[in-house]
Formats: structure tokens, C-alpha cells, sequence
């Protein structure tokens, strides 16, 4: 079959690795790639958020299913353009991504199913939030709305840390991702990611990952889209796994569906863990990156399959083949992430690193100059190994890391510290 992947970052890079393994693939484009993706596959430069653009091209390629990396063109609406169309497709309906593309949203859908998560207030008011948070006090988390590229949280210690957050978020630091806040309560414990793909009635859980989101090692610095990860996470037990689709999860799709906006594709649900029990600290719409990488590293070739099932409202009675085996990704960034950083910098080193089933660099942001590699993004690159153990992932990965040459680069040194502890 003809597959065309959404996407440019690492996530679709490693998606694209895992597809091509699987031999119903006959020929993969993804849409627009990055310089990595174009050495496995075609790329193609249309505009991913425009459905009527995607499906145009989908059908003078001739293209049999379509797969949605990203949240922007689920939000927008690509997926049920695709379906109108007659294109089989993984990624949820405009309708169902407001459970990422809209922060009030998924609070009302806890509400109604009963999903255990944090205490909150919404805004549409500064001063009406900045009250709310004087009132309950610090620590507090602040949440832009809307869709703000992994970047629209911030864990106030303070009162005022919060007051400045509210006026950065409705003065349009976020853009209109911060037009509306959600106010939470800061909620103990340890996070983790748990990722399930729903086809509307089923749900299939299909792994769990342990993301870090703050840039610096120990878990400081302002957050980012992610430094790195690992997969499985050891907190998330089978049986909190277990707890989390019975309290969370279904509870989430028997809603949707109520609602007459059944979900199907992946749904990452975001949990906080404490003396056993999950709670929810947000829904995303498709999968984590850099969580991603390393799913993809550990399921491989059944990933299409997967998607397939999902997509085609068979997931009852499929099942996923694991390994006993673990992987890790350590994330290379720009120098100045997650704030300002310069582009354009030349990656050495990339060719001399044997990549195969176990060590793979994925591509996040990178292009193709003169020949050579360069970074166009704040995160850059994501250095994935696969082991036995996570310690030997860890060595795996880093030994990667010092491979190559890229002084305008820098990554955390502590990834997988939780579980290595």
C-alpha cells in the first residue's frame, strides 16, 4: 500500500523507520520530512494544514492511508477532510482533538465521566485568574488554553511567578493559544505517559514512556517540548495501567462517544502517579515526541499493523508483540533552547554511526545544505538506543552523543535518572 505520513519532527521520522519495516508498505512520503526522513523515504512540500490540499495530494499519489503526526492539522480538521474523501486515515476528528487543542475541554470531559485529575478554574480575564490564584496560592500550574507546541505550561513556585505567567499568556505570548487559561492545582507525584490506541469503541493500550520536560539535568530550567525519554516507565505499573483505563481512559472514549464525537487514533494520556494511584494531567491527540521515538524503537514493523486496526475499527481482539527490552532517547537541541537560538549550524559525525534495529539518530530539525546536515530547529536530533536493560539504552545512547560533532548543540546527561536511580 501507498502510505503518506504528516509531519517534519522526530516523531514522524521515527514513524517512518517503523512503517517502512513492514512489508504492506510499498511506497512511504512524508509530508514535509526533514533531511533525515529523505533518506528513507519521499518528501513532499505541501501545506499539512490545509485538508483540502492533503487530500488533493493523496489522490494524484494514489495514496491508501494516511497517518497524522502532529496536533496543528488534527485540530484543524485534516482528518475528517481525508475521510469525506473516501482516505483511510489514523488521527481523530477536529471534535475529538479539542481533548488536546482545547485545555477547558478536557476538564469538562473529566467532569462529566468522573476522570480523576486536578482541581481547576477557567479564564477568559486576567484579573478574574490573577484573584483565583491569589486565593489558592503556590505552587499552582498556569495552561494556556489552546495548542502552544508542548510550550504553554508553567509551574509557578510563587503568587507573582503566576501573576506574570497570566499577563505573558493573555497579553499573546502564546498567541492565541493563551487567549483563554486554565488555572490547576500543582499535583504531587511522579508523571509518566501512557499511550492507547482507540477506534472509537476499543481501546488497545500500546505502551509507557517517562518524558523530561525541563531543559537542564535534575529537572530544572524552564520546560520544553522534551530533553529525551524512555520506554517502559517502571511507575507505571500494570496495575496503575489497569486503574488508569478503568478510571481515565474509557470513562474518556465512552463520553466522546455519548457526545456523538467517537475518538480514534492515539490518545497519550499524561498521568501523575502518587502512592498508586493516576491522575490525569492532559490528553494529546497523537504521539508524544520524544515518546515516540522510542515506542517506535521497541514495536518496530507492527506499528503499521497497529494503525491499521485502529484506523479500520478492529482493534477488539488485536494484540501487541513486546519484547522484554527498553529504549531510551536523548534529544540534541540548539544552544539558547528552549529560548532564542541561532540556525543553521553544521552536524558532524552522523555518518560514522552505525545505525540499525538497536541505534538510530532520529531527525527532528534538520535540513539539507550544500550537502550537508544542519539545524533548523530547537530540538534537533534524537539519539535512540535500544538495550537489554535501560542502563545499556543509556550507554548505547550516549555513546551515540559523543559521536558526534556539533558545538552548537547541547543535550540533558540524566536522562532515564528516575528509573536508574
Amino acid at each position: 500500500m501507498n502510505i503518506l505520513i504528516l509531519g517534519s519532527g522526530g516523531r514522524e521520522h521515527s514513524l517512518a523507520w517503523a512503517v517502512l519495516q513492514n512489508p504492506k508498505c510499498d511506497k512511504l512520503v512524508v509530508a514535509p520530512g526533514n533531511a533525515g526522513i529523505a533518506q528513507i523515504a519521499d518528501c513532499a512540500s505541501i501545506d499539512i494544514n490545509d485538508g483540502g490540499t492533503v487530500v488533493e495530494f493523496a489522490e494524484r499519489n494514489n495514496i491508501d492511508f494516511v497517518v497524522v503526526g502532529p496536533e496543528a492539522p488534527l485540530a484543524a480538521g485534516v482528518a475528517d477532510r481525508l475521510r469525506e474523501a473516501g482516505i483511510l486515515v489514523f488521527g481523530p476528528s477536529k471534535a475529538a482533538a479539542a481533548l488536546e487543542a482545547s485545555k477547558a475541554f478536557t476538564k469538562e470531559i473529566c467532569d462529566a465521566c468522573g476522570a480523576p485529575t486536578a482541581a481547576y478554574g477557567h479564564f477568559t480575564d486576567a484579573e478574574a485568574a490573577k484573584e483565583y490564584v491569589r486565593a489558592q496560592g503556590a505552587p499552582i500550574v498556569v495552561k494556556a488554553d489552546g495548542l502552544a507546541a508542548g510550550k504553554g505550561v508553567i509551574i509557578a513556585e510563587t503568587v507573582a511567578q503566576a501573576e506574570a505567567a497570566i499577563d505573558d499568556m493573555f497579553g499573546g505570548g502564546f498567541g492565541a493559544a493563551g487567549a483563554e487559561v486554565v488555572i490547576e492545582e500543582f499535583m504531587e507525584g511522579e508523571e509518566a505517559s501512557f499511550f492507547v490506541l482507540c477506534d472509537g469503541e476499543n481501546v488497545l493500550p500500546i505502551g509507557t514512556a517517562q518524558d523530561h520536560k525541563r531543559v537542564g539535568d535534575g529537572d530544572t530550567g524552564p520546560n520544553t517540548g522534551g530533553m529525551g525519554a524512555y520506554s517502559p516507565a517502571p511507575v507505571l505499573t500494570d496495575a496503575i495501567a489497569e486503574r488508569a483505563l478503568a478510571e481515565i481512559i474509557r470513562p474518556t472514549m465512552a463520553e466522546m462517544a455519548k457526545r456523538g464525537t467517537p475518538y480514534q487514533g492515539v490518545l497519550y494520556a499524561g498521568l501523575m502517579i502518587e502512592d498508586g494511584a493516576p491522575r490525569l494531567v492532559e490528553y494529546n491527540v497523537r504521539f508524544g515526541d520524544p515518546e515516540c521515538q522510542v515506542l517506535m524503537m521497541r514495536l518496530g514493523a507492527q506499528v503499521l499493523d497497529l494503525l491499521l486496526a485502529a484506523a479500520e475499527g478492529r482493534l477488539e481482539g488485536t494484540r501487541v508483540n513486546w519484547a522484554e527490552d527498553h529504549a531510551m532517547t536523548v534529544v540534541l537541541a540548539a544552544a539558547g533552547y528552549p529560548g532564542d537560538y541561532q540556525k543553521g549550524s553544521v552536524i558532524g559525525g552522523l555518518e560514522a554511526i552505525a545505525q540499525d534495529s538497536s541505534n538510530m539518530v532520529f531527525h527532528a530539525g534538520t535540513a539539507l545544505r550544500d550537502g550537508k546536515i544542519v539545524a533548523v530547529g530547537g530540538r534537533v536530533l534524537n539519539v535512540t538506543a535500544r538495550g537489554t536493560t535501560l542502563a545499556q539504552a543509556q550507554v548505547q545512547a550516549y555513546a551515540m552523543v559523543d559521536a558526534l560533532n556539533w558545538p552548537e548543540g547541547f543535550c540533558r546527561r540524566d536522562i532515564g535518572w528516575r528509573a536508574l536511580e
